[in-house]
């Protein structure tokens, strides 16, 4: 027996003599362990899966009703279960015939992890503990929702034209039942804005059809709302569910469709006249913003650019509604290819921003055009802590920023109200964030710009910036016993009191590992995740993408058997970093600076270069890395942070026997050649070589989509007149001319300069003047009255009698 299996017998032993249970201890430690890592370590108390549950699926819609198996724990047919979400929303479960117990999802106004307990003693006692993933619906796979077929008809059904019957389809799997019914759910908000008594209510208003074959298909011609449902919902969703449940039974196993504005059970006024009824929506819609605080003075502005907009990514992500991966789809924002939204909310409000761009790249503006960016009063991810308005993800977004752009802009032709409220932000505020990037047998491009290599062995500091309480740390290992020199496999992070992130590269092929607190992270089911502090994106498992509150962003890319780390900072971050990843102020000499303040000055000197790095070694207390293999424990957690013992090969060797090296001439032309020739000659690998060129090549394409754009702001049209050009950045030329009957006052051709301002005089186009015509008028009329005048005199003179002179007589003929 080895060394190992005896311990864990021993443990076994000491936790039934002592009692240790996991019971209401899971993530703690004691005799034996109630830890994540205890299952690879071999250390759990032996009923650690009976009490630390995981379930399958383990994620569903923040609206609940997901059927979910508790895996590992067993039950009885006597059990009466009852799950308890988030310490106060309790669902009941069963027992299946395999002793399985099931619990179903309940509503959460909330995304992320919520803790959950289990119940088997119908409530009495909660022993067991799990977590749940609450999903945003636009997030959610389209497979766990029922579709609304043609959706757009389903938000425009009653305006001109729009009729007939509308379908909607789901896959029969999802609920469990030969007959379902379908029913009308609808959400609004209630109380006084921005005041304790701002309430979200979800509410069951009725059923469409009862007793419904559950065969994925359903179909109906809507009939308008009556004065027997007088609150006329505006904004819902349809629910699938077993006929065996009551209308409106809360929490029940279920189907839902997407959100949507209730436009085809709107009232019978709608449908006679759906522009006056939305028009009147629109103006009532205009008053209420007039009485609610500005939250555009603490929103961020938009990258200038669809490149750094796409680059940006510890603040800013692909809007799912306006996707060029996806086709640019872009219902809302017609015109644009792109859209990406603001990550986190403002701070105060809650507030979201959205940024779209066209085919050309350029942001679109709503002065320009109804499919520019938008700000949003409401994030439409919500934002913690959730729960209430304006923080409900999703809804919020819909209730203040969605269905007025219905009322105003796609039921009726008032957009000017819409874009009064919501105007384009533009980027003229936008500070591009800085990167650095590790890569290879570590070769490290700092914030400013330096390149160097350093192959020590153990976990180093790549970035702590106390300001922001962020550290990022990572571990190298031997790229093989027989090489002298190391690569990074690991990176682990954390900002502030956020959940602690590692990122590791493992397996054969290698992939990805995500870990939480020490908890594997699966992303089988959903690629993004909230979490504590922190958001993570793993659309595929070569790919994470780690978000901070502070902007900072982490992208760790897997490239064959190369691990690539980019780390992303705002301007904030300036003159605030330290680490391998360097000194983050403009200026590249003091890159390589020492925790003790002092800098490499010989940056030549591989040997001093390394020093430089050893130093940077984390401590063991400081460590936020995960050690659960005997492996990681001997190596790494019980062994110095920096190990003395390993001296990597400094220089790159060019031996002309080596078969490698006409390999390594061919394959490391260009940029990045000293990087790509060290991994194979030293590394002796042409893949790895091959690799890290081309990460060298796709981190300064980066830099390059990252490089600060000068904006000179929106330039509108002058009143009466014209312009053409829609484009804001330093180059942009603009023209402008005034309508026929006026003329222009000004500069007919504006240049964007690089200090941010507009060439030329400001354009007027004044009502065309007719002086000369008047003048000439005047004139003729003046010389036709001198002539009239002048006329009258002489006939005067003509047939005036003098003075005692006889009247003369007019003889007969």
């Amino acid at each position: 027996m080895d060394s190992s299996a005896l311990i864990l017998l021993l443990l076994l032993g000491l936790c039934g003599v002592h009692g240790q249970s996991c019971q209401g201890r899971c993530g703690s430690v004691g005799l034996c362990s109630c830890e994540p890592t205890c299952e690879s370590l071999r250390n759990c108390c032996p009923d650690y899966r009976n009490f630390c549950l995981q379930t399958q699926p383990y994620s569903g819609s923040i609206f609940g009703g997901k059927d979910f198996l508790i895996l590992h724990a067993t039950f009885t047919k006597i059990d009466s279960i009852v799950c308890r979400f988030g310490g106060s929303i309790d669902t009941v479960g069963f027992v299946d015939e395999s002793s399985r117990a099931h619990c179903v999802s309940p509503l959460l106004y909330r995304t992320g992890w919520v803790p959950f307990t289990v119940s088997n003693d119908n409530g009495t006692s909660f022993p067991r503990a799990g977590r749940w993933l609450a999903v945003h619906t636009g997030k959610l796979d389209s497979k766990l929702k029922a579709v609304l077929v043609n959706a757009t008809r389903w938000q425009y059904y009653g305006t001109p034209g729009v009729t007939g019957a509308l379908q909607m389809t789901w896959d029969p799997s999802m609920v469990q039942g030969h007959s379902v019914n379908v029913e009308l759910w609808g959400y609004r908000e209630t109380g006084v804005a921005y005041s304790n008594d701002w309430e979200a209510e979800w509410k069951y208003l009725y059923t469409l059809c009862k007793l419904h074959p559950n065969n994925g298909s359903f179909s109906f011609v809507p009939v308008p709302a009556t004065a027997a449902a007088p609150d006329v919902w505006e904004l819902g969703m349809l629910r699938i569910s077993s006929s065996e449940h009551k209308d409106g039974e809360w929490n029940v196993e279920s189907i839902w469709t997407e959100d949507h504005a209730l436009a085809w059970q709107l009232d019978e006024s709608f449908r006679a006249d759906s522009a006056s009824w939305a028009e009147e929506k629109c103006l009532a819609w205009d008053q209420y913003e007039n009485n609610l605080p500005n939250f555009l003075q603490e929103i961020v502005d938009c990258p200038c650019t669809l490149a750094q907009a796409r680059a940006d990514t510890g603040r800013y992500h692909t809007d799912y509604g306006c996707d060029i991966e996806k086709g640019s789809v872009c219902t809302y924002h017609p015109g644009s290819v792109h859209c990406v939204r603001a990550i986190q909310a403002s701070p105060k409000y809650a507030a979201g921003q959205q940024c779209c761009y066209d085919d050309r790249g350029a942001q679109v503006l709503t002065g320009d055009s109804i499919g520019g960016s938008t700000p949003d009063r409401a994030h439409d991810w919500g934002s913690p802590p959730y729960q209430r308005p304006p923080r409900v993800p999703g809804q919020s977004h819909w209730v203040y920023d969605v269905l007025s752009f219905y009322y105003c802009c796609l039921w009726s032709d008032n957009c000017s109200y819409y874009f009064k409220h919501r105007p384009s932000s533009g980027c003229v505020k936008y500070d591009t964030p800085k990167s650095a990037v590790v890569f290879g047998d570590p070769h490290f491009l700092t914030f400013d710009g330096l390149s160097y290599s350093f192959n020590g062995k153990g976990e180093y500091t790549l970035v702590f910036a106390e300001s922001h309480n962020l550290t990022i740390q990572g571990r190298t290992e031997p790229v093989s016993d027989r090489i002298k020199a190391t690569k990074v496999t690991a990176v682990a992070m954390r900002e502030t009191s956020s959940d602690v992130i590692e990122v590791r590269m493992v397996g054969d092929p290698k992939h990805l590992e995500v870990l939480q607190n020490q908890e594997k992270l699966s992303f089988s089911e959903q690629s993004w995740m909230d979490l504590h502090g922190v958001l993570v994106f793993s659309p595929v498992s070569t790919n994470v993408t780690v978000m901070f509150p502070s902007g900072a962003g982490v992208e760790v890319r897997l490239r064959g058997d190369n691990m690539a780390t980019t780390v992303l900072v705002p301007q904030e971050f300036f003159n605030k970093t330290l680490g391998l990843m360097g000194k983050l102020n403009g200026n590249s000499i003091d890159d390589l600076t020492l925790p003790n303040g002092h800098s490499v000055h010989n940056l030549s000197n591989p040997e001093e270069v390394f020093n430089f790095g050893a130093n940077w070694s984390i401590s063991a207390e400081s460590s936020l890395f995960t050690y659960d293999s005997e492996y990681l424990e001997t190596e790494y957690k019980n062994a110095p942070k920096h190990d003395q013992s390993f001296v990597p090969d400094f220089y790159v060797p060019e031996n002309p026997s080596d078969p490698l090296l006409n390999q390594a001439i061919q394959i490391c032309a260009g940029e990045g050649s000293q990087f790509c020739r060290y991994d194979v000659l030293v590394g002796r690998s042409l893949s790895l070589g091959n690799s890290s060129k081309l990460l060298f090549q796709s981190h300064m394409s980066l830099v390059e989509d990252l490089k600060p754009v000068v904006s000179c702001g929106f330039l509108s049209p002058p009143t009466n007149g014209m312009k053409n050009g829609t484009t804001y950045i330093q180059g942009s030329r603009i023209l402008l001319r005034c309508e026929e009957g006026f003329d222009l006052q000004g500069a007919t051709e504006r240049v964007c300069r690089s200090d941010g301002h507009w060439s030329g005089e400001d354009t007027v186009c004044t009502k065309t003047s007719n002086v000369a015509g008047i003048v000439a008028g005047s004139v003729i009329g003046a010389l036709a009255l001198m002539v009239l005048i002048t006329s009258i005199v002489l006939y005067s003179r003509k047939h005036r009698k003098p003075s005692g002179v006889p009247e003369e007589r007019t003889s007969n003929l």
